[in-house]
């Protein structure tokens, strides 16, 4: 497991499916596409129409007519500007595009079609316009839209309901949460909504207004269908699932409750074909709120840093743990010189919540610390073998870079001694070079033994194994045989990667 400002390891979504709702069009084409994640921003799929609005009824209420005529000056259409200069060698085919927007994409050849540009090894430009949404926030011009819409943008434009175009300057971005923060000047009247703050419910009816593959205003409905989902897409993953369906262009768009508050913006669908499918994802807007104040006062957005390491709590961690719920933020590692070192985190500590918030998962924990200031002071409910005890500590910066400990050498030659049952060979780290002085490393790996299975590569150092420090094969068996005599169907081994420190619950039979 990482760190909270790293993704934590988990089976990511794919490229093909996951995909970011921002469109692009070529200037001087009429069509508009969107990007997979896998394709790149400005590479997709064109479809002739979105999904016609759905209308459904309240008790006591006819559609969603007055909340949309309500909220709907205030959504924009946002615009953006790149310059791709794309150098060409002169050989390229009827089979090939150079183009490193549209290379691999479903409209590859379309594009080809068009693209009459200079050859030779003239460098050619083409002139990409992306496609999003947004909404303002305030009378006086500030709106919010995905980072994603607007990142990498030579210029900004916004449309509004009534056709006006403004020109809109980017006053900060944050990539983690991928929310941007916009501003248009010279005027302090402009249409403006406000974030819900009462926590959404899954079932409530929620309205979307954006601008899928261009067509401005458009609004969706549907109902929230999920919370808490996490998509892989950073470690502060907290997306709201709507069925409203939205599409390529909706991205930066807002998603209203009954009451016309914002209780999301739209990012992202899970979609094989490139459209909607019902199936799309919202930052919550209390993430939105929170991440757009710091934007606003500094341009920036600064997290706070606990300098561990950690994983989720599985079934089988738990089990070994005696604990009744496999929840809380297991921790790998208290890296030196941090907040958690210093204040005598330990390996092995499971941290169950934050200044009295419960902690569900190692998600919740890096959402929870980044929330708070830095040079604040947290309150950490932890279990450290069975015994519940409460910490404080006070928080640091987040650093920009986390230094990575080194891959340990192999060595040809060492003393090793084999674990069969496990499938694994082991030697002592300090006989192997670059491996430093605890543990024992792994030398080599039955590929279909339980180590393997587990995660468990040639390489990795062993640091400990049901709580116990293990410098040598005696020491390995020694521990995995007390936990047989503990009656553990599974035993905690602390292992060190190339990249972390984590646990893993390793079946001892």
């Amino acid at each position: 497991m990482t760190d909270t400002n790293q993704p934590p390891r988990r089976k990511t979504w794919s490229a093909r499916r996951l995909t970011l709702l921002c469109s692009a069009a070529v200037l001087g084409s009429a069509l508009v596409v969107g990007g997979p994640l896998g394709y790149g921003r400005f590479a997709g799929r064109a479809y002739a129409a979105t999904p016609a609005p759905v209308t459904m009824n309240q008790p006591g209420q006819t559609g969603f007519a007055d909340l949309v005529a309500k909220v709907k000056p205030a959504v924009i259409s946002v615009r953006v500007r790149i310059d791709q200069g794309v150098e060409s060698d002169g050989s390229q085919t009827d089979d090939q595009d150079n183009s490193p927007s549209m290379q691999g994409s479903p409209f590859e050849k379309f594009f080809r079609q068009f693209d009459n540009g200079p050859q030779g090894g003239m460098q050619r430009h083409q002139m990409v316009t992306g496609l999003g949404s947004g909404f303002f926030i305030s009378a006086d011009g500030y709106a919010v839209t995905n980072n994603h819409v607007v990142d990498h943008a030579k210029s900004v434009q916004v449309t509004t309901e009534d056709g006006t175009v403004y020109t809109a300057k980017v006053i900060g971005t944050d990539p983690k949460t991928d929310l941007a923060l916009i501003k248009v000047e010279g005027k302090s009247d402009f249409a403006y909504v406000d974030f819900e703050t009462a926590t959404p419910r899954v079932g409530d009816w929620v309205v979307a207004v954006g601008n899928p593959y261009g067509l401005g205003g458009t609004v969706t409905a549907g109902i929230i269908s999920a919370e808490g989902r996490a998509i892989s897409s950073s470690p502060y993953d907290d997306y709201i699932q709507i069925d409203a369906p939205i599409n390529k262009g909706n991205s930066g768009g807002p998603t209203f409750d009954t009451n016309g508050k914002v209780i999301g913006i739209n990012t992202a669908i899970y979609s094989p074909s490139g459209g909607s499918v019902g199936i799309g994802f919202d930052i919550p807007a209390s993430t939105v709120k929170m991440i757009v104040a710091q934007l606003k006062d500094k341009g920036a957005v600064t997290r706070s840093w606990l300098g561990v390491q950690v994983q989720p709590v599985t079934a089988g961690i738990a089990e070994s743990l005696g604990m009744k719920k496999a929840e809380g933020a297991l921790v790998d590692e208290a890296q030196s010189d941090t907040p958690a070192a210093k204040a005598g985190i330990e390996p092995g500590d499971v941290i169950t919540a934050v200044n009295g918030t419960a902690i569900k998962d190692s998600r919740a924990l890096a959402r929870e610390i980044s929330g708070l200031a830095p040079d604040s002071s947290a309150k950490l409910d932890i279990l450290r073998k069975g015994e519940a005890k409460t910490i404080t500590l006070t928080l640091a910066k987040m650093p920009d870079q986390l230094k990575k400990q080194a891959k340990a050498d192999q060595q040809q030659g060492q003393t090793e001694r084999g674990v069969p049952h496990l499938g694994l060979s082991v030697a002592p780290a300090s006989e192997v070079a670059g491996a430093g002085s605890n543990g024992v490393v792994v030398t080599g790996i039955d590929p279909n033994g339980p180590a393997a299975q587990h995660g468990v590569q040639s390489g990795d150092v062993i640091l400990d194994v049901g709580g116990k420090s293990v410098s040598s094969v005696d020491n390995l068996r020694q521990a995995l045989s007390q936990a047989k005599t503990d009656g553990k169907h599974d035993v905690l081994m602390r292992v060190k990667t190339s990249d972390n420190t984590h646990f893993i619950a390793m079946p001892i039979g």
